[in-house]
């Protein structure tokens, strides 16, 4: 083989790597998780905690009631309503 003969072939070239979509998708992936992760350290350390009551167990306790008593009323209602009907409402007249 000459050294021109060489040149006369016809061998496609291949673009460099950074051509192929694909493999911006492949690399953009964990970059972008990268990203989310330092933002997300950037949130943690900036941003101060709430400080926490020393008695945050009462209170919790106090909210737990207060929402049971509320959710529980027509519950309780009706149950002492089937409990003593006669009671708490009037008999209707029979005719």
């Amino acid at each position: 083989m000459t050294k021109n003969s060489r040149n006369n072939d016809a061998t496609p070239s291949c673009p460099p790597w950074w051509r192929f979509p694909l493999v911006w998708m492949v690399i953009g992936g964990p970059g972008v998780v990268v990203v989310a992760s330092f933002v997300t350290l950037w949130l943690a350390l900036g941003t101060p905690d709430p400080v926490v009551d020393a008695d945050y167990y009462r209170k919790g306790v106090e909210i737990n009631r207060t929402l049971v008593d509320k959710k529980l009323m027509p519950a309780v209602a009706g149950r002492n309503h089937a409990a003593t009907p006669g009671i708490d409402l009037a008999v209707p007249a029979r005719n």
